[in-house]
């Protein structure tokens, strides 16, 4: 059986934990071995093989490894809840002064005070959500 065949296998034999372990690492193991397999198509020696395996996997965990995890560790851009209200355009439904009043916040009336307390905002003003405190919007 030619070389190539056999890293194939290997590189197919690397996948399966990558599924099971979801551990990228596996993949660029993986890819290592694709890349040797490609090098004994065209011929390279075994020590070339190896070498090309070796050298592409740990290109791979230097380099992509890093940025991968940086990745993960950020999370999904989307905010919920709370954090998705603040910084939200609201319509003033009745007053909102220091002690509270009413916005339409979303399509929802919400009790809110003004951040400042001696603000005053009229029905049917636009004012930013610059905090949730319970169930009170805080606005300017």
């Amino acid at each position: 059986m030619d070389s190539w065949i056999w890293w194939l296998l290997a590189a197919v034999g690397l996948g399966i934990p990558l599924v099971l372990t979801a551990m990228p690492e596996f993949a660029m193991f993986a890819v290592g071995a694709g890349a040797a397999a490609g090098a004994a198509a065209l011929g390279v020696g075994v020590v070339g093989q190896f070498l090309i395996f070796v050298g592409v996997s740990v290109a791979l965990l230097v380099f992509v490894r890093p940025i991968a995890y940086r990745q993960l560790k950020q999370g999904p851009g989307l905010r919920t809840g709370i954090d998705a209200l603040t910084g939200a355009t609201a319509i003033v439904q009745e007053q909102v002064d220091g002690q509270g009043g009413r916005i339409k916040l979303n399509g929802e009336i919400w009790s809110a005070r003004a951040l400042n307390p001696g603000s005053v905002y009229e029905p049917g003003q636009q004012v930013d959500v610059v905090e949730i405190q319970g169930a009170t919007a805080l606005v300017v």
